[in-house]
């Protein structure tokens, strides 16, 4: 454990290094950036390593895992969104746990949120997720349809759209720019609309193999997992 917990004091120092090299050199403010440390499959101490090297805001996929994480997150009093496909059985566990949930892509679960967290007597923040590259594999709303949905949805008063998220098509060297500069485009135009109930303010891109070219093309928000922690390891004991 010591040498993997020295390995990510490296990493996240590394990541911030990348970052703030960018973010200079295209004239923008690097600590308007933030770097998530995304903790799928990652241990109690591994995180708490992150936290040492200056992580403070985590990613997690799955709402079991969260579960058991939730009381170190509390703990430390950061937050930790959760960021992967949400079935809308799962939502009622949420609001006690988290305020953010990413990849939003349906009225069906967007109407679940508004439902459960109204319930709670809170608000959830979330980002749309939008398939940049119109894949059937992948969830998230056409890039077409985003206007339309994030107008749907505003009048929800259980949520808030703070932005948006991609996750775009597995691309050779920086032909992945091209999907992130149409997210761009697309979250500048939202922002410019001011719609009631959209704080169009989060543009969540990029991730460890391609985050420097989400950076290039307006990310404000880049979710590490391996380049932080390493290989996941899904026989972890929390």
């Amino acid at each position: 454990m010591m040498e993997n917990t020295c390995n990510i004091k490296e990493n996240v120092k590394r990541v911030r290094f990348e970052v703030e090299e960018i973010c200079t050199k295209l004239g923008n403010n690097p600590e308007k950036v933030q770097i998530m440390g995304v903790s799928k499959t990652k241990s109690i101490p591994e995180i708490e390593e992150a936290i040492k090297a200056g992580i403070t805001l985590f990613g997690e996929n799955k709402v079991q895992e969260l579960t058991q994480k939730t009381e170190l997150f509390k703990k430390y009093n950061l937050p930790c969104h959760i960021i992967g496909q949400l079935q809308t059985n799962k939502v009622k566990y949420l609001p006690s746990m988290t305020n953010f949930i990413q990849s939003v892509d349906s009225i069906k679960l967007a109407k679940e949120i508004d439902k459960q967290y109204l319930k709670n007597n809170a608000v959830a923040n979330i980002l749309v997720e939008v398939n940049v590259g119109n894949e059937e594999s992948k969830g998230g709303i056409n890039i077409d349809n985003a206007y339309e949905f994030i107008h749907e949805i505003s009048e929800y008063k259980g949520l808030v759209v703070k932005g948006l998220m991609c996750i775009p098509p597995i691309c050779e060297g920086d032909k992945v720019r091209h999907y992130f500069a149409q997210m761009y485009r697309l979250f500048i135009d939202i922002q410019s609309k001011n719609v009631d109930n959209v704080n169009m303010n989060i543009l969540s891109m990029g991730m460890s193999g391609d985050y420097k070219y989400a950076l290039m093309e307006g990310s404000n928000l880049i979710r590490v997992g391996q380049g932080i922690f390493g290989k996941r390891n899904y026989n972890i004991n929390i």
